[in-house]
């Protein structure tokens, strides 16, 4: 869940909610808007740094794939 403070009214605005000053801070699922966002706080957010890397096999594998080469059929018409 993310959390944001508005620094013009000090509010702290979650998911789906407005603070209803005229900065117009809102909060919709990921998305932050306002219109200055300089004036807003980022009080928590929910990132997850978990990444999804290749493992090596998986390197290892692209590596001979990339290697490969591609035939050449040599056939008549007739």
């Amino acid at each position: 869940m993310i959390k944001v403070r508005c620094r013009d009214c000090n509010r702290e605005v979650v998911d789906g909610k407005s603070c209803g000053c005229p900065n117009m801070v809102t909060v919709k699922g990921d998305v932050v808007s306002a219109i200055d966002l300089n004036r807003t706080i980022m009080v928590s957010s929910n990132n997850d740094n978990t990444k999804e890397g290749l493992t090596s096999e998986d390197l290892k594998w692209q590596e001979q794939r990339r290697k490969r080469k591609v035939r050449k059929m040599d056939f008549e018409i007739r």
